[in-house]
């Protein structure tokens, strides 16, 4: 068999995404250095046209050329030592797919590595989990528009699709502006996330049961909040422990863990200056749930339990989900406006509306809401944020209100509720026009002459502040 595509690393993602293409009718080829993920690929496969090779050498040999490979390994050392064993068995031509959640300046990094090589390099950000990976991710190809080509067919082929059929995947932009899309991607799910929980904290101290939690959600999900976190959080309030009979959700420990791509969106927003608090403090909010041990010794040093709130159930649904709304507008707010300004920096030339078209399914954010995104970019392509759209500026207005009134019933019960705490902030930061930032420069002009500038003329001064007026 010449295959059309290899792949090298078998593990969930690599062996589900591979099954992919060969069912789309693309032979396929897989390699990992473990002979137990290679005999299961084949066991999965069973009927379809897969092959496996044993050696790196021998699935080169084995695809048509130009060669199509992709990478689906851990990010770091492992991918470059993959491409490093790969490199002298590829042609000019051929084509390196890293499908991983590599930083962004790795793939810079491996992207100028190989451009006298002759082989193309395409930093892939891939989105959907098990189940996109087998039946239709949502992807975010970088690179150059040349390699993207080379590959456009199988990818769009394999690629989740969209409520009007079109594939959710594109060309994203230069260089690295595949990961950085998903790095991106990443960071607002992670925001998307914590104010789910913090929605679910409230209601939950309000005394809804697991199952009014899931009635809830999935009534939710049918409405401006449909979404995939939504949906997959509904079916979480149903699942029942089979040892203990218990609510699932109810017996796992209350740690979150992460891969890095939260705190690369903050590392690389905070470079850029591009303020992103929501992204920021959920990924602070992850730390804070790991501090398991400390928060235990001090909620007894302080007696610190969570208030019950005495309220009426129909209000606190509208209130939480008017807030959730709210909140994750934000958390999409910041993202777009940190990709527009990496995209000038960087010079990826990204199109929003096209991530936007990309993340309309197959990806771990997908939601109801990126059709009004897409519309507010397609009547004023020009936004800077998305709140200053004609089509969000009526919904905000309501629902500042709601958000308010959320924050306080969460502050009454001794909550934490930080991602839509600031997302109200950066709301009201952006929208005011003038900010208390003013003392502070008075501050630096105090202590270290930093200068300020003035409301009624232009240029820079300092002040004698020791000087009596």
């Amino acid at each position: 068999m010449s295959a059309h595509f290899g792949m090298i690393g078998l593990g969930t993602m690599g062996r589900n995404f591979t099954l992919n293409v060969a069912s789309h009718g693309f032979e396929a080829c897989g390699y990992d250095r473990d002979e137990k993920q290679r005999a299961r690929l084949l066991l999965e496969a069973e009927g379809m046209p897969v092959s496996i090779a044993t050696s790196s050498a021998e699935l080169v040999q084995q695809l048509q050329t130009p060669r199509i490979i992709m990478l689906l390994v851990p990010a770091g050392k492992i991918v470059d030592a993959v491409i490093d064993e790969l490199l002298p068995q590829l042609s000019k031509g051929d084509v390196l797919i890293d499908g991983g959640n590599s930083h962004y300046i790795d793939t810079d990094r491996r992207y100028n590595a190989l451009q006298n090589s002759g082989v193309h390099f395409i930093g892939m950000g891939v989105s959907g989990g098990e189940e996109g990976a087998r039946y239709g991710p949502s992807m975010m190809p970088g690179g150059n528009k040349e390699s993207y080509e080379l590959v456009k067919n199988i990818l769009e082929a394999v690629s989740a699709k969209a409520a009007d059929g079109g594939p959710c995947v594109a060309y994203m932009g230069n260089t690295s502006a595949g990961h950085y899309v998903k790095m991106v991607h990443n960071g607002i799910e992670y925001a998307v996330m914590q104010m789910i929980s913090e929605v679910y904290s409230v209601l939950k101290n309000a005394g809804f049961t697991n199952d009014e939690l899931h009635e809830l959600f999935k009534t939710w999900n049918e409405g401006e909040l449909e979404s995939f976190l939504v949906e997959i959080t509904a079916e979480i309030f149903a699942k029942k422990d089979a040892e203990t009979g218990n609510g699932m959700v109810d017996i796992i420990l209350d740690k979150a863990k992460q891969k890095g791509t939260g705190l690369w969106t903050s590392v690389s927003a905070l470079e850029l200056n591009v303020p992103i608090p929501t992204i920021d403090v959920s990924v602070s909010m992850r730390y804070m749930s790991a501090l398991k041990d400390e928060r235990v010794r001090l909620s007894k040093l302080y007696s610190h339990q969570a208030v019950p709130l005495n309220v009426d159930k129909e209000s606190l649904k509208n209130i939480c989900r008017d807030a959730l709304h709210f909140g994750i507008m934000m958390a999409y707010a910041q993202g777009i406006e940190l990709l527009e300004t990496a995209s000038a920096q960087f010079h990826y030339e990204i199109e929003i509306k096209t991530v936007i078209q990309v993340w309309r399914a197959g990806c771990i954010i997908r939601s109801v809401l990126l059709s009004d995104l897409y519309n507010a970019y397609d009547k004023q392509p020009d936004l800077q944020n998305i709140i200053e759209s004609n089509v969000f500026v009526p919904v905000l207005k309501e629902q500042r209100g709601q958000i308010v009134s959320f924050l306080k019933l969460a502050m009454d019960a001794g909550l934490p509720a930080a991602a839509c705490a600031v997302s109200l902030n950066y709301f009201d930061a952006y929208t005011l026009g003038r900010m208390p930032a003013n003392l502070i420069q008075a501050q630096r002009d105090f202590f270290g002459a930093h200068t300020y500038e003035r409301v009624d003329k232009e240029g820079a001064f300092h002040t004698d502040w020791k000087t009596p007026s």
